[in-house]
Order: structure tokens, then C-alpha cells, then sequence
């Protein structure tokens, strides 16, 4: 099992010191170093800034999101990418929810399944330039033909030779369909809130996909990259507790009330009446009960905090759960220097 570094998307500011953790993941072993976007810092700007500075480490989105550009911007971005990093990018794309997509980007957000095979179809056209790059829609028609269309548009075959027409895609998915799709037609799946407890019901979604006719992967050649803290530390209840501000918001504040594709995640753990009481306390605007609300074993469920001897049991039993690679967050050199062993072991 591998280890990708997970930057994330920006708060208020970049971050500090980015660049130094880029640099000290790539001389620890990492396997790849990722970045995300939300409504603020793009994916692919800091991407292609900081892994500047690396000569192994691969470069990855997780994620883009798919309303952000249109198919053939993001296959735009993903050639320039991997020609500038000698074929080291990874396209990691995703969906994202309503409030993102028609509150800030102003796209509808219906038929995200459907969006999904359109958009990675276009991509894939785009770095295997065999031909002009066309779509029959209907969400993203090549050349554009619908009413207000000045006819004039014509199918297009990209200028710039890809340098790599397998470029990885991974997909960011959460749901029993989404998961299936991902396996159908992508190369990889960016899980977040993975739980090894529940990798038999994952593995059934995936093997949905892997028997389409026609799917791309089989489970031998398929990456399952699991977003998951990894803390080492000999004081566990500190960490729970400023994780548990984190875990309420993505519970229960984030997205809208009624469609939280993060609360589902936890419903199907198990959480429902816990997500129902996270959800209620933090929309009444009382946070930090919202925060005290979260059980340690939800938290533990999906992340790995202990000692090293806890660490290293539970890695091999996400490994053992087919977990091919684990995104982690690292605050500071410091952390940096005390997963190094654990990574290169």
C-alpha cells in the first residue's frame, strides 16, 4: 500500500508551508501528492506551483470539480500537466453537490451519473487525438448545437499531442451507483470516509462495474485511494478532539440539510441517529455541541490515530480491505518525519 499527501483545498489563505511538505513527501516516499477545490483555490494552480519542485512524486487532483470547466478545459489543464511534470499527473474529478454547482458555478446539477460518463468521455477523446473530439450531448454537446448556436462551431482535434493517452482518471465517488460507474469507466476511486468495517459492501459496488461490458479496469489493475487521517501519537483523545469540529461541519453543515452526500456516507455506517442530532445541533447555529455530539468511534472508523504499533496493525487491515493507496493530511514537518518510517517500511 502506498502513500499520497492530501493538500487539499485553501482556507482563508495558502497555506504556509505547502511547498516544504511537498518537498519532505517526496524525499519520504510518498507516492503521489494531491490537491483539491472547493469554492475558493483552484485544483491545478498549486498543483502545478509546488510539484515544480519534485522529480518522482506523482501529481494529482482530488478533486476537480467537474462544473468548475467544461470537459475538453479540464483535458486542457490534465496534457499540459503531465507533458510539464514528464507524465506524472493524475486526473481525479468529481462531482461535487447542488450548493456548490448552482449556488457558485450556476449549472444545474441534475443527472450527475450521467454528467460523469459524458464529461470522462470527452477527456479520454482528447488525449487519444484519433479524431476530432465530438459529443452528441446532452449535457455537453460537441460542437454546441442547441437553440441560441450561431452554427459556425466545428469539431475540433486538440493541438497539442497528449503525451500520455492512458492518463490516469480517478473518480471521487460516494454511493453504491457512483462507485459502480467509477469502476466502470475510470481508472481509479478517490474514497472518502472509507471504512475498512464495510469493504465487502464496497467491493459489491465495485464488482458492478468491473462485470459492465466493456469496463475499462478489472479489480487486479484498479486503484482504491482512501482519503484517511494517519496520526501518530501517544495522546489519541487530544486528536479526537480537535478532529471532532471538523468531522460536525462535514456532517452536518456541509452541502444543503437535505442532500449531505458526506452525512449519507455515515448513515450507511451505522451513524443515522448521531447524523440526525450533528445535523440539527450545528443548523441551530450551536457548533460546538454539534462538535461534542461526534462519538469517538465514528472519527476511528474512518481515520487512524494511535501509536505506532496501533498504526502499523491498522494499515495492514486497510491494505487487507484492498485500499491500494492512503491520502493523508500532514500538518507540519514534525508529523512529516514521524509517518516516515511507517511509509517506507
Amino acid at each position: 500500500m502506498r502513500f499520497g499527501l492530501q493538500l487539499g483545498y485553501w482556507g482563508a489563505q495558502p497555506p504556509a508551508n505547502a511547498q516544504e511538505l511537498v518537498i519532505a513527501a517526496e524525499d519520504a516516499g510518498f507516492d503521489a501528492v494531491f490537491t483539491a477545490e472547493s469554492w475558493g483555490s483552484d485544483a491545478f494552480t498549486p498543483l502545478a506551483w509546488w510539484g515544480a519542485s519534485t522529480d518522482r512524486v506523482r501529481l494529482g487532483t482530488s478533486v476537480v470539480q467537474l462544473s468548475a470547466r467544461t470537459p475538453t478545459a479540464t483535458a486542457m489543464a490534465a496534457l499540459s500537466l503531465d507533458h510539464l511534470s514528464g507524465g506524472r499527473a493524475i486526473l481525479g474529478l468529481g462531482v461535487s453537490g447542488p450548493q456548490v454547482v448552482e449556488g457558485w458555478y450556476g449549472q444545474p446539477f441534475a443527472k450527475p451519473l450521467t454528467r460523469t460518463r459524458e464529461y470522462v468521455d470527452i477527456i479520454r477523446q482528447v488525449l487519444a487525438r484519433e479524431g476530432k473530439v465530438t459529443s452528441a450531448g446532452p449535457h455537453y454537446p460537441l460542437p454546441y448545437n442547441r437553440s441560441d448556436a450561431s452554427g459556425l462551431g466545428k469539431p475540433l482535434k486538440p493541438i497539442t499531442h497528449p503525451l500520455r493517452a492512458d492518463l490516469p482518471i480517478w473518480l471521487g465517488a460516494e454511493g453504491p451507483k457512483n462507485v459502480a460507474l467509477t469502476a466502470e469507466i475510470a481508472d481509479g476511486w478517490l474514497a472518502i470516509y472509507y471504512t475498512p468495517r464495510l469493504a465487502d459492501m464496497y467491493n459489491a459496488w465495485l464488482d458492478e462495474g468491473f462485470a459492465r461490458p466493456g469496463a475499462r479496469r478489472s479489480r487486479a489493475d484498479f486503484e482504491i485511494a482512501a482519503t484517511a487521517q494517519v496520526i501518530l501519537t501517544d495522546d489519541p483523545k487530544a486528536e479526537l478532539d480537535r478532529l471532532r469540529p471538523v468531522m460536525s461541519l462535514y456532517i452536518g453543515g456541509m452541502g444543503a440539510e437535505e442532500l449531505n452526500f458526506h452525512a449519507q456516507v455515515y448513515r450507511r455506517m451505522g451513524y443515522g441517529e448521531q447524523v440526525d442530532e450533528i445535523t440539527r445541533l450545528f443548523r441551530a447555529g450551536k457548533k460546538d455541541e454539534a462538535a461534542a455530539a461526534v462519538p469517538d468511534e465514528l472519527i476511528l472508523d474512518t481515520m487512524i490515530i494511535g501509536d505506532e504499533a496501533h498504526v502499523r496493525q491498522q494499515l495492514r487491515v486497510w491494505e487487507k480491505a484492498g485500499v491500494t493507496m492512503l491520502l493523508v493530511g500532514v500538518r507540519d514537518l514534525a508529523q512529516m518525519e514521524r509517518l516516515q518510517p511507517l511509509i517506507q517500511s
